[in-house]
Parts: C-alpha cells; structure tokens; sequence
C-alpha cells in the first residue's frame, strides 16, 4: 500500500487557506474569526495529541488503558452535549443525561460491533475500537445536541399548551408527546441526510481515507455502510434514551410541568 506522506509545508498551505478565511470574515464584520482560529488551533492541537496517544496504544495494547481513554472521550462528548443547551437541566441532570444517553447506545453498539460483526482479536484492539467509538459518540453527541435543545426549548416556549392538556386529565407523556417526536425527529435529521447523501452527493470520510490510503475502493465501501449503519443506530438509540430521560425530568411523579428545573436564559 503506497502512502502519500504529507509534510509540515503541505499542512502549513492549508492552514493558509483558513487563515485567508478568517481574514476575509473579520473584513466583513462577520464577528466569527476569533471562534475560527481558536477552532483550528483546537483541532490542530486535539489531533496530534490522540496522534501520539494511539501511536503509543498501538505499540502496547492493554484493556485498561483503552477504557481509559474511552472514559475520557465520553466525558468530554457529555460535556459538549451541556454546553449546546439553551435550557439545560440544573445540576448533575445537565450533564448526565447526554453522557448516559451516549454510554448506553455508543459503548453497547461499538462493543457488539467488535464482538460478533468485525470479530477482531483481542476484541479491544485499539486500531478498531478508538476510531469505531470515536464515530458513534461524535455522531451521538450531535443527535442527542439537537435533540435534548429542541425538547427543552418547545417546553418552554409551549408551557401554556402543556398545563392545559395536564389539566384536562392527560399523562405527562400524553401532554408532552408531540415534543417530544418532534425532538427524536430533529435529533435523527443529520444521519438520515447523511445516508441519503453518502455516494451521491458526498463520500463519507471513513470511506475516503480509507481510499485515500490505498485500500480497495469496495473494501472502504463495506466498511463505510457498516459504520453508517452502525452510527444510525447508535444516534437513534442514543436520542430516544436521552429525550425520554430529558421528557420525564420535565415533570414530578404527579404529573405537574416542572420547568424551574431547567435553566433560565433570555430568550434571543
């Protein structure tokens, strides 16, 4: 397998370009450079850190130092799941919801996948199991992201509606039912645009650099509709455990709204 090795000046052109981007935003008072540079220098710096930590794991694998790592990823998924919130729940239910919504569907999947689907030996070698967990929390994170902001926001912004259906005798889970769908709907968009488009419209990039690191293009195609497929289910189980968590924190065991549980923002 011939691998192209880019250079230090090869990654430096293409910062060029981000750095004539975020140029260009500034002359345009579009108030997103900083964000942008800060982003790139994240990426930069977060990339060649797990550069060096799978390097390291590659050369000495051990179970223990992949939960580790895996723990950590998680609690860094939980933690921007909160952070994308304009109502987040207060205290530890903020937080949890997301990071336990994303334990239950991305470690359930990912661990099926490397014990009865790719069946590789040992079941935790960090080659598939870093980058296969790494998808499904990313992908999961953002579904459960939009999923747990849409529930929150339309709560609020139809308190009315709600009470007037507690009042007329509905459940909690009857009263809120429609948000609640529409929340796993939004939730779910980004991966069904994502399969409806993939070969089309985009190639994924599991697929493409796999591609782009001379492995045959019908080998990186079996391995992207396994990941795509993999990822949907992760998503989609992590949003319905996260927004049926988020649905039922929104009210008491006696059916009443609870809305001061939540946090209280201006309305933009």
């Amino acid at each position: 397998m011939n691998i192209i090795s880019l250079t230090p000046f090869d990654l430096a052109l293409a910062a060029l370009l981000v750095l004539l981007l975020a140029f260009i935003s500034s002359k345009m008072a579009l108030d997103i450079a900083p964000r942008l540079l800060i982003a790139a220098l994240r990426t930069t710096l977060q990339l060649a850190l797990i550069g060096v930590v799978l390097k390291a794991l590659f050369a000495n694998v051990n179970l223990l130092w992949i939960a580790l790592i895996a723990s950590a990823m998680l609690i860094m998924a939980g933690r921007e799941v909160g952070a994308r919130q304009h109502r987040r729940f207060v205290g530890w239910w903020g937080y949890g919801v997301g990071t336990l919504s994303m334990f239950i569907s991305s470690f359930s999947v990912t661990l099926l996948a490397l014990t009865v689907i790719i069946g590789n030996d040992p079941w935790y070698q960090p080659q598939y199991a870093i980058p296969l967990l790494g998808m499904l929390l990313g992908n999961t994170m953002n579904g459960i992201s939009l999923g747990m902001d849409r529930l929150t926001t339309d709560a609020w912004r139809q308190r009315a509606v709600i009470e007037s259906r507690l009042m007329l005798g509905e459940s909690w889970c009857d009263a809120i039912a429609t948000i609640r769908r529409d929340a796993l709907r939004v939730g779910m968009i980004p991966m069904i645009n994502a399969m409806a488009a993939a070969g089309v419209v985009s190639l994924p990039g599991m697929m493409t650099g796999q591609i782009l690191a001379g492995a045959p293009p019908m080998e990186a195609v079996k391995y992207q509709i396994l990941i795509m497929f993999l990822i949907t289910a992760g998503t989609g189980f992590g949003t319905l455990t996260a927004v049926w968590l988020g649905a039922r924190r929104l009210f008491d065991d006696r059916h009443r709204l609870r809305l001061e549980r939540l946090t209280h923002k201006e309305e933009h």
